[in-house]
């Protein structure tokens, strides 16, 4: 079988990728790395060339398989792929910790470490070294031989109840609908919404419209819908997804995954000597201790609390006074916050709809970043994609190409929610010399077209749009030809955001706006007083923004830092705890938010979703330099390309900050720009 996976194409071939490609690319990969593994650990002197050079061509031919198996599963799933996935993912858990705990590898890097040579390498081949000894004792390699079995076993039932977890969640989403044949029950919802249930109804051959819990769907709804009934039930059909409550209650439960997880993850974590999970996962990030993370945090809560409560306080006295509400409920507040935005600085997401039609923002989009960083985007028309919403662009420097991507906007029937970024080639020099550019999958679940009218997107999708495209940046703009360190692999977690939250910044500036937004039917700019409203709006709740996502930090790290397996805590006892303690708006008691809290129970996020806010600080900080010589100054773009969407985890974060701006990040910036500063003044 002339397998696709197989081959060396920069670009996957995607036309061609079938179910049936899949595991036995996987099982004949992995069948080979082992027998070349064993000859490149044994020899008798390792240099980079010998030993790291070759390790790293068998990791890339793996990752270029197992990247579009991963990919196709998260915005094509199905019943079979998600078989065959799960089959592979099983196979690929064994044999990462099988490598992780060879020891003679381990020995061979060892050895080429203490080279005389070694200070001639580069500091990108250093620091790949000085990762890869360390992981291999994250890995477990210095355990004895019973441990090893346990260590073992414990990663590859978390590899299942991660996948298990994330499953759940998709199948809980995507199963509950309200179909509507009275259109009066959607009384408030814009046009584009309705549109789009209509849409959805057609789709399943009903009338009316269908409402889900798709975000394009569901956000509308509890921001837009008078019918108070209907917020409701759709708020919790949400938010009991995958749990022991609601309307699906028990059929996708996650409650029990969750406390598995939590448990192998202590296990795993003390088998390595630390006292918990959360210390051990403050091994590869810029913050050092636990105490450091909570001070972090809760240093930012003592100063956003303040400004929340005052947030909501204003929320209450405006849905009383001018809508005679007495008692705010949790499906209220994105309704009765609207109504407040509109009133106070008279502009609504919908009325700025117009204004981003999804082909205008991406243009715009690569526009700001081509003035930024001297490069060119161009549409790739020649590229085999998975679904026909999918588009291919190619970015150059000077007429050669440095990168390559992939678009797929919109939301649809077995594409996975969210918004992220995913690497599908990873830039490095192999043994001929010859260098591999790095190609990058950009998703996002924005609404899709409707009745020939084109996507149009709320100034918060242009802003995911462009927080994901800072993290494809970061990916392809890298010049470390070191896979190990190159893009973002080998970059500290907490600061891996940087580069997303720090392009964030360019939706909010009048310059950039103009290369953003223009109307879709008329072509005319973003006008003046609409302008000035967006931004008079941009810090709108932004204490009660800054303290939930504080609450979801806190609740995540807490609760791996205080795990204790005699007397484990229910996720949701913490999460309450945490909420008790600085949330300022009142859920009930059906709320069970964690059992569909991805980004920690089968994301990276674990004992890191605190990384949001720890970058947040080095984005603001980092865009203070713009602000104080010019959004497009080239000289200060030039420096943060160079500085740090080149050099990837090449060196350390901090070193890399501190070459850019000069000094140490200040947490004032993000203060100043989310105006907690002077609300709190």
């Amino acid at each position: 079988m002339n397998n696709p996976l197989l081959t060396d194409e920069l670009l996957p071939r995607f036309d061609h990728v079938r179910t049936e490609h899949m595991e036995p690319a996987i099982d004949q990969i992995l069948s080979e790395n082992r027998v070349k593994i064993q000859s490149l650990a044994t020899q008798e002197d390792p240099s980079w060339h010998t030993l790291a050079l070759p390790m790293q061509g068998l990791d890339d031919h793996l990752n270029n398989a197992w990247s579009v198996i991963s990919h196709l599963n998260s915005v094509m799933n199905s019943d079979e792929l998600r078989k065959v996935y799960k089959s592979c993912l099983d196979k690929l858990t064994e044999y990462s910790t099988e490598l992780s705990q060879n020891e003679t590898l381990c020995e061979a890097y060892k050895k080429l470490a203490a080279r005389d040579d070694f200070s001639d390498l580069s500091q990108a081949q250093q620091k790949a070294i000085e990762n890869t000894l360390r992981d291999f004792h994250l890995g477990g390699v210095d355990l004895p031989a019973e441990d090893k079995a346990r260590y073992a076993e414990l990663k590859m039932e978390l590899a299942d109840l991660g996948n298990r977890f994330s499953d759940n969640v998709l199948d809980a989403t995507q199963h509950w609908n309200r179909h509507i044949t009275d259109a009066d029950e959607l009384a408030g919802l814009p046009e584009t919404a309705l549109a789009g249930a209509r849409q959805a109804a057609k789709q399943r051959d009903l009338d009316g419209y269908l409402i889900t819990l798709d975000f394009p769907s569901f956000h509308p709804v509890m921001t837009y819908c008078d019918n108070r009934d209907l917020r409701r039930e759709v708020y919790e059909a949400f938010v009991t997804r995958a749990s022991d409550m609601g309307p699906d209650a028990g059929t996708w439960d996650n409650t029990p995954v969750m406390a598995e997880i939590l448990k192998r993850r202590h296990a795993l974590a003390q088998l390595l000597g630390f006292d918990n999970y959360a210390q051990r996962s403050l091994e590869t990030k810029m913050a050092r201790t636990t105490d450091e993370v909570l001070d972090f945090l809760n240093q930012l809560a003592d100063k956003s609390k303040p400004v929340a409560q005052k947030d909501i306080e204003d929320l209450k006295a405006f849905a009383r006074d001018e809508h005679g509400v007495d008692e705010l409920e949790a499906w209220d507040i994105g309704y009765y916050s609207e109504k407040l935005r509109q009133q106070r600085y008279d502009i609504s997401p919908e009325t700025l709809r117009p204004w981003f039609p999804a082909d205008k923002v991406v243009s715009g989009l690569f526009k700001v970043t081509e003035r930024l960083f001297g490069v060119q985007i161009e549409a790739k028309t020649d590229c085999e994609t998975w679904h026909e919403d999918v588009t291919a662009y190619c970015i150059s420097r000077d007429g050669e190409p440095v990168a390559y991507f992939y678009l797929d906007p919109f939301a649809r029937q077995g594409k996975r929610g969210g918004a992220w970024m995913a690497d599908c080639r990873v830039r490095w020099r192999n043994l001929r010399g010859h260098v591999q550019l790095p190609v990058a999958f950009l998703t996002c679940n924005f609404t899709p077209p409707v009745d020939g009218q084109p996507s149009l997107l709320t100034h918060d999708e242009v802003t995911t749009l462009f927080h994901e495209f800072g993290h494809g940046l970061h990916h392809m703009l890298t010049q470390v030809d070191v896979a190990d360190v190159s893009g973002i692999n080998g970059v500290a977690w907490d600061a891996v955001e940087l580069p997303s939250q720090f392009l964030e910044n360019w939706c909010w500036h009048p310059d950039s706006l103009a290369l953003i937004a223009s109307h879709h039917e008329t072509g005319e700019p973003l006008p003046q007083d609409l302008l000035d409203k967006l931004l008079a709006a941009k810090n709108f709740q932004a204490g009660m923004q800054l303290v939930r996502q504080l609450e979801f930090s806190l609740f995540d790290f807490r609760l791996h830092a205080e795990f204790t397996p005699d007397a484990p805590t229910n996720p949701l006892d913490t999460h309450r705890q945490v909420r008790d303690e600085i949330a300022v708006i009142k859920t009930p008691e059906f709320n069970r938010f964690p059992n569909s809290f991805s980004h920690i129970f089968a994301g990276g996020y674990a004992a890191g979703y605190y990384s949001y806010k720890w970058a947040e600080v080095l984005a603001a900080d980092a865009f203070s330099l713009f602000e104080e010589r010019g959004i497009f100054d080239p000289e200060t773009g030039r420096s943060f390309l160079e500085n740090i969407l080149e050099k990837g985890g090449s060196r350390e974060p901090m070193e890399l900050f501190k070459a850019f701006r000069g000094r140490e990040p200040k947490v004032d910036a993000l203060l100043r720009q989310t105006g907690i500063a002077s609300e709190a003044a």
